[in-house]
């Protein structure tokens, strides 16, 4: 877990729980299709794994 991840929002967070949707702003994401950069560590795993089907995910 030393490279880095590219996250892009490819679900809308209108049905989405508020939690989740605090989640996608800590990430950074703020328009669909949106992509961010993040280094890998375990505490964005923990971000991704509570928004995995609002997100897809992809090492960079």
């Amino acid at each position: 877990m030393a490279g880095k991840l590219k996250i892009t929002l490819v679900k809308s967070t209108i049905g989405a729980k508020p939690k989740q949707r605090l989640t996608i702003k800590a990430l950074g994401l703020r328009k669909m299709h949106q992509t961010v950069e993040h280094q890998d560590n375990a505490a964005i795993r923990g971000m991704i794994d509570r928004v995995n089907h609002l997100v897809k995910v992809e090492e960079a």
